[in-house]
């Protein structure tokens, strides 16, 4: 169970970083082009944040099944399992949440972009992040490689 789901996960993160690119582009596309916000807009940022979500909920499973997090903090596999991938993770996830929730909130077509270009690409960024210290903290880890 717990290998199936870390591949699933390993690989769930393509879907994630594929739809918060796109979502991100057509964003700053509709922000800086004064674009109206069409249903095509929010669907895909629901796309992208049901992604996220789910990514998160696996994510959550292997953070209570897997053995790296069982390592001590004093060992970096341990540390950035138990803190900071788990917390970058989480920030991006409220980011993304609330990003979604304020755009529905606003009228104007191009504040709704800028709501979700700022607040999706700002978890974009920290989801790279994520991902490259984790490429450091853990050997044999590569950022385009299932792990």
């Amino acid at each position: 169970m717990y290998n199936i789901l870390k591949s699933a996960h390993s690989g769930w993160r393509y879907i994630v970083l594929i739809l918060l690119v796109i979502a991100v582009v057509n964003a700053l596309s509709g922000w800086f082009g004064n674009k109206t916000y069409t249903e095509g807009n929010r669907k895909l940022n629901v796309f992208a944040l049901i992604s996220a979500h789910i990514q998160f909920l696996i994510g959550l499973v292997l953070f209570f099944l897997s053995p790296l997090t069982k390592l001590p903090m004093s060992d970096t596999i341990g540390r950035y399992f138990k803190a900071e991938h788990t917390s970058m993770m989480l920030i991006a996830i409220i980011l993304i949440t609330v990003g979604n929730a304020r755009s529905k909130k606003v009228t104007d077509a191009v504040a709704k972009h800028r709501t979700i270009a700022i607040f999706f690409g700002l978890a974009l960024v920290l989801i790279v992040v994520a991902i490259l210290l984790m490429v450091k903290a853990v050997p044999g880890r590569s950022f385009f490689g299932i792990s």
